[in-house]
C-alpha cells in the first residue's frame, strides 16, 4: 500500500455506547432464532450514517493492521491510517513492536504521512525536528535546551495497545477493548497447527470491490453460493461437505470443507507444486479451514498454503481487499517454486465472488430491497450477522457474553 491510500482501518468492539441508527425492530428480526431470522436491513449496507455508526464503534477496537514480517527489523517504522486518524508503527532495538498515536507532542505534525514507512535509529518529526527514541520517549527538542521549565518525560508520543498473534498485528487504538486474547478466544487452537507465523507471503493482489465490508464477509461465509458461481471450486472441494463451528467467546466465525478424492489442495486441476506444512494432522490434510476474525480478517488454511484477506471499508459501498498467500520454507526453498497455482485459482474464484458481492450491494441501493432469510447452509452468516447486531445495540459480539436466549441460539448443518 502506497503513502497515498485511501485506506481507512476496521476495528472490533464497539467503544461507544450508543445504538446505531437503526430501527430496533428490524435488528430483532435479526437477533431471532436461526431458521426464523432475517438479514441485517438494507440501510446497514448503505447508510453513510450507519457507516459513520461503525467507524466510531466497531472500527475503533482490535482489527488486523498487517503481518509482523512487514516491520521485523529494529528501526522500520510505518504510519497507517485508522479511522479518521493515524497510527504509527514502529520496531524497537529490542526488538518489541510499539504503536503510537502519529502526532507530534509539538504542535501535532504527523510523524509520518498515512501509509508512509522509514528506518532509522530515532522517530523524529519532520516540521520542527523532535526527536523520539524508539520506545516512544522525548530525548530532543531543537531550541528547547537549557529551558528550566521544559521537561522531556513529559512529552512522549501518546502509545497505543498492539500485539502480535501467530505473525499477524492486532492493534487496538481506542485502548477500550479488553485483552486480546477475549477477542481472539477459541481461536489459537485451529489456528497454531498451521504455524502461520513460520510462512513466507509469496504474492499478493490488491482489490477494490464495489461493496460494503459485511457483504464481503458474509460471502466469505458460506458456500450455498458456489455451485452457482464457482465451477473451479466445486471441481476440487464439494460445496455440501464440512460444517462451521458452534460460537465461542470469542469474536470470529469459521468452518471447513473437504478436498475431493484426487485433489491435494485448492487449485485449478487440485494438485499442490509445494509441500504440506509440516506436523497437520490427516485431517487438516484433507481439507480447508475458513475462518473470518472480526471485522477484517479471514483466514483460509490450506494444507500447504495460507491465504488471507484483509478487508478495509473505504465507504459504504467499497472495500479495499488486500489478499496474501503464504507457503513453508520447505516449498519455497526450491528454486523452480512457484506461487501462481494457488494466487491463480484464488483469483479467479475473488473475481466471482467481487462481481456476486457487487450485484447485492446494487440490489440493497435499488430501493427495493428488503431484509431476506437465511438458508439452512447459511449458518455462519447468521452468526455473522448476530455479531454485527449485538453490536449495533451495544452489546458484546460473542452470544456467549450475552444474556439474550435468541442471540445464542444457533446450529450446525453442512454447507
Amino acid at each position: 500500500m502506497d503513502a497515498n491510500s485511501p485506506i481507512a482501518y476496521a476495528f472490533s468492539m464497539p467503544v461507544n455506547k450508543s445504538h446505531a441508527p437503526l430501527d430496533s425492530t428490524a435488528l430483532a428480526k435479526s437477533l431471532a432464532p436461526f431458521g426464523q431470522s432475517r438479514m441485517l436491513p438494507p440501510e446497514a449496507y448503505t447508510s453513510d450514517e450507519v457507516f459513520a455508526w461503525e467507524s466510531a464503534n466497531f472500527f475503533a477496537g482490535w482489527h488486523c493492521i498487517g503481518r509482523s514480517a512487514d516491520i521485523a527489523a529494529a528501526g522500520m517504522q510505518r504510519a497507517d491510517k485508522v479511522g479518521d486518524t493515524t497510527a504509527l508503527l514502529v520496531r524497537g532495538e529490542d526488538l518489541v513492536l510499539r504503536a503510537f498515536a502519529n502526532v507530534c507532542r509539538h504542535r501535532g505534525h504527523e510523524i509520518l504521512p498515512c501509509g508512509g514507512s522509514t528506518t532509522a535509529r530515532a522517530i523524529t518529526c519532520p516540521y520542527h525536528s523532535w526527536s523520539y527514541r524508539l520506545d516512544g520517549d522525548l530525548f530532543n527538542a531543537a531550541a528547547y535546551q537549557g529551558e528550566s521549565n521544559f521537561d522531556v518525560s513529559e512529552f512522549p508520543l501518546r502509545a497505543l495497545p498492539v500485539q502480535e498473534w501467530h505473525g499477524w498485528i492486532f492493534l487496538d487504538p481506542s485502548g477500550a477493548s479488553g485483552p486480546l486474547e477475549m477477542h481472539l478466544s477459541g481461536l489459537s487452537e485451529r489456528i497454531g497447527p498451521y504455524q502461520p507465523e513460520r510462512l513466507v507471503v509469496m504474492a499478493t493482489h490488491e482489490y477494490v470491490i464495489e461493496a460494503n465490508w459485511k457483504i464481503v464477509n458474509e460471502n466469505y461465509q458460506e458456500c450455498y453460493h458456489c455451485t452457482s458461481i464457482h465451477p473451479e471450486l466445486c471441481q476440487v472441494s464439494p460445496p455440501e461437505s464440512g460444517e462451521n463451528w458452534e460460537p465461542t467467546l470469542g469474536s470470529w466465525v469459521g468452518g471447513w470443507q473437504e478436498l475431493r478424492e484426487h485433489a491435494t489442495t485448492m487449485s485449478l486441476d487440485g494438485h499442490s507444486d509445494g509441500v504440506p506444512i509440516p506436523n497437520l494432522s490427516p485431517a487438516e490434510l484433507r481439507r480447508i479451514d475458513y475462518i473470518g476474525v472480526f471485522p477484517n480478517l479471514l483466514i483460509s488454511l490450506h494444507p500447504d498454503y495460507l491465504m488471507t484477506h484483509r478487508a478495509i471499508p473505504l465507504s459504504p459501498s467499497r472495500t479495499w481487499v488486500e489478499c496474501s498467500w503464504a507457503f513453508p520454507p520447505e516449498a519455497i526453498a526450491s528454486p523452480t517454486f512457484d506461487p501462481a497455482y494457488a494466487v491463480d485459482f484464488w483469483d479467479i474464484t475473488n473475481r466471482e465472488d467481487w462481481s456476486a458481492c457487487e450485484s447485492v450491494q446494487r440490489g440493497l441501493e435499488s430501493g427495493f430491497a428488503k431484509a431476506g432469510p437465511l438458508s439452512p447452509a447459511e449458518d455462519a452468516i447468521y452468526q455473522f450477522v448476530t455479531m454485527v447486531a449485538r453490536g449495533y445495540l451495544g452489546q458484546p459480539l460473542s452470544p456467549l457474553n450475552v444474556a439474550t436466549p435468541n442471540a445464542a441460539q444457533t446450529q450446525k448443518v453442512d454447507h
